[in-house]
């Protein structure tokens, strides 16, 4: 598929796009194994899972604090 033309975003609406990309992904899904799910899933697994267990104290630590501040500033301690 080196014909980029047909993913314009002016030639194309916005379902037909969705058609398109629904069949690649179709196309995708009957000719990769269980194996290789497996091995993409366990892929992203293992990059997302220490992201995860970083960001996710410091975003709840963030928002922790500033609903602390806001709850106290509404009983006005």
């Amino acid at each position: 598929m080196t014909d980029h033309s047909q993913y314009a975003p002016e030639l194309v609406s916005d379902a037909q796009l969705c058609r398109l990309w629904s069949a690649h992904v179709d196309a995708l899904e009957r000719h990769l194994s269980a194996k290789i799910w497996a091995l993409a899933a366990a892929s992203v697994v293992l990059i997302t899972y220490p992201i995860a267990r970083i960001l996710f104290p410091v975003v709840v630590h963030a928002v922790g604090r500033e609903a602390v501040r806001i709850l106290l500033s509404l009983m006005g301690v």
